[in-house]
């Protein structure tokens, strides 16, 4: 067994949260239940690059249990759980490659650690793993069937790569699930932002007035938690459509030049790049918090940040303060990284249940219909979706009604009318 991470003797620790997670995960665990006999993965390589949590760590083993060989890297430098790896090497013998913090140079070499084992399918998280798959194709594609993916972000390169006729293999876009990014990014992202925010900070929101850049899925649910808390909401957006959304939700909208001097802490959720630079830290007010959301640690330009910056001093683990040279202090948090992933634990185990279901039956689906798929970018099936749902419900002991055959006629009957 070949592997890469930090101690081994964490893994004691890393088990009983996996054992947390798998408690509050039941349409995944149901799913693992179902198909752990018939092993419909069987022989065939999974390669993956997602954080490794406790909760991703519920998927890789559900994965393993239906027959799956595992090779697995984290998508992220500071997100990775350390006990979390050492118990997936250590009680389920799997090839994890993933340490916290390491560098680009490791975080890269432990894409190709996965890449080595010529995966049949590949699970991603931001694309990294599958854009150096079609670089290295010839060396490393003999198996491949197809893959996943789980983020905006991820799906954005990839559908750019199909664009350009370029995308060698199918890709299911997990992400654009409405059981993903409906609860996944809404809830989970809008709980676990400020989850890592709270506890790198200690900083109430009560009052404050926080600056969301982005009103996409992830924006949206994390300016509706900082409403929660009583802070006050500007929103920024390039898109008139969200932007229009988040006036009619109740928010100020505003271009971030003029929020930069209006803002107590900002977070960054847009997936793309510089969207707070340096002419909108130099208006930021004494003690501002910058905080990113996005996949990438690209939002917030530290290099800008940097370039202001007369010295800098490390608050905690977790934040980095600058003294700027017109003496304003700006913290930032995670070196701009995933903030709730560098400060916190990432999403509750309940939402990341859904999406890693999706991920789950994606997988299954491209292994069973595989002479089916072009090399394109999939949705997944509403079918797929409305059982997720359904499963998630039963698990909540909710029910809900059903059509009588009166009313599913009515609805699929152009005929009838006043």
């Amino acid at each position: 067994m070949d592997y890469r991470i930090k101690d081994e003797s964490l893994s004691y620790s890393g088990k009983k949260k996996i054992e947390w997670a798998e408690s509050h995960m039941p349409v995944l665990l149901s799913l693992q239940k179902k198909y752990k006999d018939s092993k419909p993965l069987e022989n065939l390589i999974v390669g993956g690059c997602l954080h490794v949590t406790k909760e991703t760590a519920v998927l890789i083993k559900t994965l393993h249990s239906a027959g799956a060989q595992i090779a697995w890297s984290g998508c992220n430098p500071l997100s990775t759980n350390d006990d979390i790896a050492a118990s997936l090497v250590v009680d389920d013998e799997l090839s994890i490659f993933a340490s916290r913090g390491v560098t680009k140079e490791e975080y890269y070499q432990d894409i190709y650690s996965v890449l080595k084992f010529k995966p049949h399918l590949t699970i991603d998280d931001g694309a990294d793993l599958t854009i150096e798959f079609h670089k290295t194709m010839d060396k490393y594609g003999d198996n491949i069937i197809g893959g996943t993916e789980e983020t905006t972000t991820g799906v954005l390169r990839l559908r750019s790569l199909e664009r350009s006729n370029k995308l060698k293999y199918p890709v299911v876009a997990v992400n654009d699930a409405e059981t993903k990014h409906d609860f996944d990014n809404v809830y989970g992202t809008g709980q676990s932002a400020l989850d890592g925010i709270i506890r790198a900070t200690n900083i109430l929101l009560t009052g404050k007035t926080v600056v969301v850049a982005g009103y996409g899925h992830v924006g949206k649910g994390i300016a509706a938690r900082c409403s929660g808390h009583g802070a006050s909401i500007i929103v920024t957006e390039i898109d008139p459509i969200n932007a229009l959304k988040a006036k009619m939700d109740g928010y100020i909208v505003k271009p971030m030049i003029d929020a930069s001097s209006l803002g107590d802490i900002f977070i960054t959720s847009t997936g793309c790049k510089d969207v707070i630079t340096g002419s909108h830290i130099e208006q930021m007010k004494n003690g501002t918090i910058l905080a990113n959301a996005g996949h990438f640690n690209t939002e917030i330009s530290i290099n800008d940040l940097k370039s202001l910056t007369e010295s800098v001093s490390k608050l905690n683990d977790n934040v980095d303060q600058f003294i700027l040279n017109n003496g304003n202090k700006i913290n930032l948090i995670g070196e701009g990284r995933l903030v709730n992933l560098v400060a916190a634990e990432g999403h509750p185990s309940e939402v990341m249940d859904m999406s890693f279901a999706n991920q789950f039956l994606s997988v299954l689906n491209l292994v069973k219909n595989k002479d089916k798929f072009e090399n394109k970018i999939y949705d997944i099936s509403r079918d797929q979706d409305l059982d997720i749902a359904r499963l998630k419900l039963e698990s909540m002991d909710i029910k809900i009604d059903t059509l009588t055959e009166e009313q599913n006629r009515y609805i699929h009957d152009y005929g009838e009318g006043t």
